[in-house]
């Protein structure tokens, strides 16, 4: 599991976060709202520890994750596939390419041959088959969030989180990555982490909810204690999302 206790977190003399005690059970898809700089994506960063936080701890699988060992941050790291909010591919790579970056940066030793056969089967993960060589540029807004989450998922992390997935795209669109996440939780066995603010999406894919407000966790429960809530700062929330 994934704990996470007090944790603080300021940029200057600015407060983030403010005390966030969570925990996150293994096998769930658990979603963090909140409105826009409300720490959502500052918290995900602590997760995977691209960032460390000024009191508090991140605890993942019973370790503590800080920067005082480099060796067991990166071991820690690689149970991760992180889905950046803009896919992050680059350019000037194929398909294929950005998928393996990955592998080859953590040294994974395949042969090109099975460094080919996972390719494509991320790719058939993901609903984009024989897509390896296509240029980013050629593809849509949601081909390319797929292709991040095929290259997130190509090391077989234990955790997969996602940084606003569906934002930029039509609602057909979203509807198909959250489908996409759901059916990757069920057939991978893994725990997901979403990170957004489309009520959509937290309907669609969440077991469980934590919603992040002035920097504490304000609300945690399911979808539907969500939704009957009669808390004025969770409707004002979720009525603000909704238009």
């Amino acid at each position: 599991m994934i704990e996470i206790v007090n944790l603080h977190k300021k940029f200057g003399s600015k407060p983030v976060l403010q005390g966030i005690n969570l925990t996150i059970e293994d096998g769930e898809t658990n979603v963090i709202i909140g409105k826009s700089g409300s720490g959502k994506s500052v918290l995900l960063k602590h997760i995977v520890g691209l960032l460390f936080p000024d009191e508090g701890y991140v605890k993942v699988g019973g370790e503590i994750i800080d920067n005082s060992n480099t060796k067991k941050l990166y071991q820690i790291r690689r149970k991760f596939g992180f889905l950046f909010q803009g896919a992050a591919l680059f350019d000037s790579m194929t398909v294929g390419e950005n998928i393996a970056l990955p592998i080859i940066e953590n040294e994974y030793k395949l042969s090109q041959k099975e460094l080919d056969n996972k390719i494509a089967k991320m790719l058939e993960l993901v609903d984009l088959p024989n897509t390896q060589n296509l240029k980013p540029a050629e593809l849509s807004g949601g081909m390319k969030k797929r292709v991040g989450l095929a290259r997130a998922l190509i090391t077989e992390p234990e955790y997969i989180l996602y940084d606003e997935p569906t934002t930029g795209l039509d609602p057909i669109m979203s509807d198909s990555i959250d489908d996409l996440i759901k059916n990757l939780a069920d057939k991978l066995n893994v725990t997901s982490i979403v990170v957004t603010h489309d009520m959509y999406s937290v309907k669609n894919v969440a077991d469980e909810i934590a919603m992040v407000h002035e920097g504490k966790i304000y609300f945690e429960g399911t979808p539907e204690q969500l939704l009957n809530s009669t808390d004025k700062v969770i409707k004002d929330f979720i009525n603000r999302t909704a238009t």
